[in-house]
């Protein structure tokens, strides 16, 4: 039975559930430091389907590959909690401010010195941003067939990838030849909880960053244990041009950013009685609301 290369691609995003005035920058970009950082919700439905292809098919390796500040391997060691078996983190001050374009680029990059990939999983957008382009835009540049919308792997064979989409209208099942991208949908399975032995295994896995500024004893270990090492890759460690990173790199700018205050509008109570539903119904057809 094949075994498969599986990347998963994730984002470390601010929690969207407890933005504040002091959410955005002046340039429009997000002031991450401002906000709770989760792993992205639709990255973690990915996570699961490339956890259930390792499971069937022994051999398969799961990496994450993400794309953010130091603090985005909180991730990295969060899906490895969960089944992954190791991870990659992009980092470098050239990547900071990019957009859907700059970010499938770099990572794009970054996934051409990975070699022999068989499938590219991701979540279908991410909680930030909503625009669902990473995904389709790292197929492109990659040259590699694409399937979004995913909710379920049926089946691999033959060199080919059956999967289920959810469609705004019902679901159909589609096949796909490897390698591939496929972009998972929220309304797939939620991803499993940590295992206890891999957080045990895994609870000091750290950045070549996190080691340089950490302070504790068991700095050993990262030699004899060379799972705990997460590489972080640079600019320098992917073959990038600089002009299309970053700012300058992104045609996406944000013009103006505002506070939007909902308040409630006059509401009306009726009970059950029919002399109240009926009365309401008149309303409704004579202000062309219904009927």
């Amino acid at each position: 039975m094949k075994a498969y290369k599986i990347i998963v691609l994730a984002k470390q995003v601010p929690d969207t559930r407890n933005v504040g005035k002091d959410a955005m920058k002046a340039d429009g970009t997000i002031n991450r430091a401002a906000l709770p950082a989760i792993f992205n919700p639709e990255d973690l439905n990915a996570l699961e389907q490339a956890l259930r292809i390792k499971e069937n098919f022994p051999g398969t390796t799961v990496t994450i590959l993400t794309m953010g500040p130091g603090r985005a391997a909180e991730i990295i060691r969060e899906a490895m909690f969960r089944g992954a078996d190791d991870g990659i983190l992009l980092s470098d001050r050239a990547f900071a401010g990019s957009d859907t374009l700059a970010t499938s680029y770099a990572i794009s990059q970054a996934l051409k010195k990975v070699n022999d990939v068989d499938i590219i999983i991701a979540g279908r957008q991410a909680i930030d941003g909503d625009t669902a382009q990473v995904g389709p835009q790292v197929a492109e540049k990659l040259g590699l067939p694409q399937v979004t919308y995913v909710e379920e792997v049926q089946k691999i064979e033959g060199g080919k990838i059956f999967l289920k989409r959810r469609l705004e209208r019902g679901v159909e099942v589609v096949s796909c030849p490897l390698p591939m991208v496929m972009t998972v949908n929220g309304s797939a399975p939620d991803c499993r909880a940590r295992n206890a032995k891999l957080l045990m295994k895994y609870k000091h896995a750290k950045t070549v960053s996190e080691l340089q500024s950490s302070n504790e004893d068991y700095l050993h270990l990262y030699n004899d244990r060379p799972y705990l090492n997460i590489p972080e890759w640079s600019v320098n460690d992917i073959e990038v041009n600089l002009a299309e990173l970053g700012l300058s790199g992104s045609p996406t700018k944000v013009k103006t950013v505002e506070n939007v205050v909902l308040q409630a509008k006059e509401a009306k109570v009726i009970t059950s009685a029919d002399s109240e539903i009926d009365e309401l119904m008149r309303e409704l057809i004579e202000s062309h609301t219904i009927g």
